[in-house]
């Protein structure tokens, strides 16, 4: 299998993305939203067609609301997210988005998220990952328990998570390019993402690994590296076609679904590419690699 022939090849790609993503994120930062920061979210519709969303930014930044984000909403709906607004702040921004009374609008819904929940919310949210990938680690082990040679189970658990944090790290380096040339926003619909991410790598992960296994049990008589090549060989059709499938789906919403979910689907679409590449040309070669260090101690 041309996967493992090249195998540094393909994990040397994977720790410059890894890097590259790192320095991203480094640079750029995540661009919380009002979830993780706090802040008030403020729903409008207007009821003719909507004015150019450059109108009405520059409206709110005459006005010293700059720091305000504006998101359209299907035809002709915007949401403004900003620092917490008083009561008399949020009925200036409804006047200050109508264009001095040129389009009437009208509000939807008008919520307020406190500092203290924010980051409360940030907290809960990089604890559900840690223990995503903690709960993973140890059902890999334990899936893996009767395997021992020539490659111990604990170390294809290493190896999951290994491709797991690549996951998480390469779109979440994109994003944070993103959110500094568009604006995107990190909320809860982010880690949501990250986490469907997860589930649907290990699923595909597991799937290869699994052949492994069942090949060892057969006691092919061949060398390790080539047993892995042979299993991969034999799922990598599966994992493609299904990776494929669900991936087209998800560029489906990213291009032509409603905007409360272009975060999400762009994430995931991110997610699911990347989380694709890291099962079959990540994983695979790092077991081999293993079991090769291994062999020479």
């Amino acid at each position: 299998m041309f996967v493992i022939k090249f195998k540094k090849l393909f994990v040397g790609i994977s720790a410059t993305l890894v890097l590259l993503s790192i320095i991203s994120v480094s640079i750029f930062g995540l661009k919380m939203g009002i979830d993780f920061k706090g802040g008030s979210s403020l729903d409008l519709v207007y009821e003719g067609t909507r004015p150019e969303l450059s109108d009405i930014k520059a409206e709110l930044s005459n006005a010293g609301y700059g720091d305000a984000s504006v998101q359209p909403i299907g035809e002709s709906g915007i949401v403004i997210k900003s620092r917490d607004l008083t009561e008399s702040e949020r009925s200036e921004v409804v006047s200050l988005v109508s264009l001095k009374g040129e389009n009437k609008v009208e509000q939807k819904s008008f919520t307020t998220i406190g500092p203290s929940v924010g980051k409360e919310l940030r907290k809960k949210a990089i604890a559900s990952i840690i223990l995503v990938l903690i709960a993973i680690i140890l059902f890999v082990a334990y899936a893996f328990r009767k395997v021992s040679r020539p490659v111990s189970s604990w170390k294809y658990g290493f190896v999951v998570i290994i491709a797991l944090i690549h996951d998480i790290i390469i779109p979440t380096g994109v994003f944070a390019l993103l959110g500094h040339l568009y604006g995107f926003e990190v909320d809860t619909l982010f880690i949501v993402a990250l986490l469907t991410t997860l589930g649907l790598s290990v699923a595909d992960t597991i799937v290869v690994f699994d052949r492994v296994r069942e090949n060892l049990s057969n006691k092919l008589n061949k060398p390790f590296s080539d047993l892995v090549g042979e299993s991969l060989s034999q799922t990598f059709g599966r994992s493609i076609n299904t990776s494929l499938v669900v991936l087209l789906m998800v560029l489906s919403l990213v291009f032509f679904g409603p905007q409360s979910t272009k975060l999400f689907a762009t994430v995931l679409a991110i997610g699911m590419f990347f989380g694709t590449y890291s099962s079959i040309f990540l994983a695979s070669p790092l077991l081999v690699l293993i079991e090769k260090y291994q062999s020479k101690r």
